[in-house]
């Protein structure tokens, strides 16, 4: 009954969800390709065993790069479909996995259309990235036999507790995975207070994300061409956060110090550019592909896809997200490239990496805008150490690899069952 009671609430929400997303479209024209594959329309492919992978944007899908390199080694006879929901993910997905998968959404969580897109692409297991536990699509899947595994799951506390409302639903959902594989034992924990069975712990799949050489080199080249001119870089941030820390930093800075501003969303590039002007930032967009003068005050980064170069140019980042309670970005990639961390208070989706790299000595913890903006100065006063949190934060990052090798353990054995029973599907 209770998921009955759901699919009535998407029916009565879907026509303003459609309008929604045409509306976005007028921004992000991705958002109005294929509106039919919502619904899952299309025509089938060929008759091939499918692994697909659910990432549901940017950040999920760049997390999969190790488990996609290591399923197209294993399985290189499979053909792999990767889909979204976001206009970001999907042109994150294209330009990472265009040339070895198909790229596809994923539809909207009403029966019919997961059974059409099932019967479409007859997978041999489907592999949901991180939160992504859609109830309709969990029954279709189990009533049509095909295995789905929710990998690098993470569970905050404070989503364990909405969960925990509705029991019984919850527990439906999570028990019809066949697989549920945890970054943390604490995830594990709290999927297992749910209902699930027996929740494997493979750790995270962004520490085995190799940093591109051809960003890093970028950065490089970036630093070399400003000089000795500091660069305090504020990453992945979300709406409301550039007007807090720049508040914050705005008078507290030296005027030789750049800051590298890089939104989380594309679409909010230029309403970022906009507040800039009206606070009277000089700015420079990396769009132009012009470096910034000596009177910069602001680099904004409005192109997707380099965030590694920003952390190899900056000498310290302030970590977005973090300051509203939104969860935080990924500070692993900063880590890796060995760029020293400041994050905010809510670091609830990173929450066993924040602590482990807070404990480290790979990042600093503050409590406010404020708080990073002393931080920050601090840090660029102390060349010292600065380079101890560099290495300490690459330290870090390399002692936590291995999640793809421990997940591909663990979903092998489903892969194997279920490509014999997609190839004799109906």
């Amino acid at each position: 009954m209770t998921r009955t009671f759901y699919t009535l609430i998407w029916l009565i929400a879907l026509p303003l969800i459609l309008l929604r997303t045409l509306w976005r479209g007028r921004r992000e024209p991705v958002y109005r390709e294929d509106i039919g594959g919502r619904f899952g329309a299309g025509g089938r492919p060929l008759r091939r065993p499918t692994l697909w992978l659910h990432a549901v944007s940017v950040g999920e899908t760049r997390a999969a790069a190790p488990l996609v390199g290591a399923l197209r080694v294993r399985f290189p006879g499979h053909r792999i479909l990767i889909t979204q929901m976001t206009a970001a993910g999907r042109a994150t997905a294209r330009e990472l996995y265009g040339d070895v998968a198909d790229i596809a959404w994923l539809p909207w969580d009403l029966p019919w259309a997961q059974r059409a897109f099932l019967r479409r692409w007859r997978p041999a297991l489907g592999i949901m990235m991180e939160t992504e536990i859609w109830p309709n699509l969990l029954h279709e899947a189990n009533r049509a036999g095909v295995p789905l595994a929710l990998v690098n799951a993470r569970l905050s506390a404070r989503s364990a507790a909405r969960y925990a409302r509705l029991a019984a639903f919850a527990r439906e959902a999570v028990t019809g995975f066949s697989a549920i594989v945890a970054q943390t034992d604490a995830d594990a924990a709290r999927f297992v207070a749910l209902g699930a069975p027996r929740p494997a712990v493979a750790g995270n799949l962004k520490f085995d994300i190799d940093p591109p050489p051809a960003q890093v080199q970028q950065g490089q080249r970036w630093r070399a061409a400003l000089g000795e001119r500091p660069v305090l870089l504020l990453a992945s941030t979300r709406e409301g956060e550039e007007a807090l820390l720049l508040d914050a930093l705005q008078t507290r800075l030296p005027p030789d110090v750049l800051i590298a501003l890089v939104p989380r969303h594309p679409q909010r590039f230029d309403e970022v550019a906009t507040m800039l002007a009206v606070r009277g930032l000089s700015q420079c967009r990396r769009s132009t592909a012009a470096l910034p003068g000596e009177g910069t005050r602001v680099w904004l980064g409005d192109a997707m896809g380099e965030l590694f170069a920003w952390y190899a140019l900056a000498d310290v980042a302030i970590i977005g997200g973090s300051w509203r309670p939104l969860g935080g970005q990924n500070l692993i990639e900063a880590c890796a490239v060995g760029c020293p961390v400041i994050l905010g208070p809510h670091t609830f989706n990173f929450e066993q990496a924040a602590a482990d790299a807070v404990a480290l000595g790979a990042a600093l913890r503050a409590a406010d805008a404020d708080a990073a903006a002393h931080a920050a100065l601090s840090l660029l006063a102390d060349a010292s150490r600065r380079h101890a949190m560099a290495a300490a934060g690459q330290s870090f990052a390399l002692a936590h690899r291995g999640a793809a090798a421990r997940t591909m353990a663990l979903i092998e054995p489903l892969i194997a069952s279920g490509s014999a029973r997609s190839l004799t599907a109906p």
